[in-house]
């Protein structure tokens, strides 16, 4: 496999606040990584920053994806390049009907244009794979939608989008069984369909379950301090993150 995403040395923050510390990352083409570390250990940070949200600025280091350094590149260059983030609190747009969102975001993609005939088919497949009701394409984007259903079309944008890349934040936080049973399939599909990287952000091993991880990542406090094969999610979940805050504090001490 070509390795598609390469974070060398990345450290960045706020314009106030330093959050990420020396951070190195990469990720081969179709693989599963999970980040995964206590809340407030900057893991959503960097999926923002690998986005290239501006309210975050990098310090040092390089973001290398698909053989590109977009370090320096906007958000909107990135997506268009095959990176896809979900929000833990995805936003809500007035007055953009769903579905012409969903349509505009597709028609940017050259390899993803095609007849509005056949976007709608595409559309009413996916819709239905996620237990989505198509009247809620006419509705406003994100506006008066619960968390469940924001979910559902964070997933339907993804099935939608094919990346390369998709970066999955929180996507289990506050769900319901069925929600997340709804979203662990939209997972699936992508892994299936599209043969795309996957990074989980998650303190949960829930949603984790019936995916196949390539490697682990465990973050505290900015810093990336363990990466491992799948078994380090056990013993996350049977554990805590005890051993690794730990092995951080000895570190800054030395």
């Amino acid at each position: 496999m070509s390795q598609l995403l390469t974070i060398s040395g990345l450290s960045a923050g706020t314009e106030d606040k330093p959050i990420l510390h020396d951070i190195d990352l990469a990720i081969d083409a179709g693989e599963t990584h999970v980040l995964m570390g206590p809340n407030g250990a900057g893991k959503s940070t960097l999926g923002h920053v690998i986005m290239g949200d501006p309210v975050y600025k990098v310090s040092s280091g390089t973001i290398v994806f698909d053989g590109e350094d977009v370090t320096e590149k906007a958000a909107d260059k990135r997506s268009l390049a095959g990176i896809f983030l979900s929000y833990q609190a995805p936003v809500e747009v007035p007055g953009v009907p769903l579905y012409s969102f969903l349509r505009t975001i597709c028609q940017m993609r050259p390899e993803l244009k095609t007849t509005a005939r056949k976007f709608r088919q595409r559309v009413s497949e996916v819709s239905e794979q996620l237990d989505m009701d198509e009247s809620f394409l006419t509705r406003e984007l994100n506006v008066g939608f619960s968390g469940g259903e924001k979910k559902k079309i964070e997933m339907l944008q993804l099935l939608l989008l094919r990346p390369k890349l998709a970066i999955l934040d929180e996507t289990d936080s506050g769900l319901d069984v069925d929600a997340l049973s709804v979203v662990s399939r939209g997972i699936e599909a992508y892994r299936s369909e599209c043969d795309g990287a996957l990074l989980m952000i998650t303190h949960n091993t829930r949603i984790l379950e019936r995916l196949s991880v390539d490697q682990t990542h465990v973050m505290v406090q900015g810093n990336l301090v363990e990466t491992g094969p799948a078994s380090l999610i056990d013993e996350i979940d049977e554990r805590g993150f005890g051993r690794f805050e730990g092995a951080l504090g000895e570190k800054v001490e030395a």
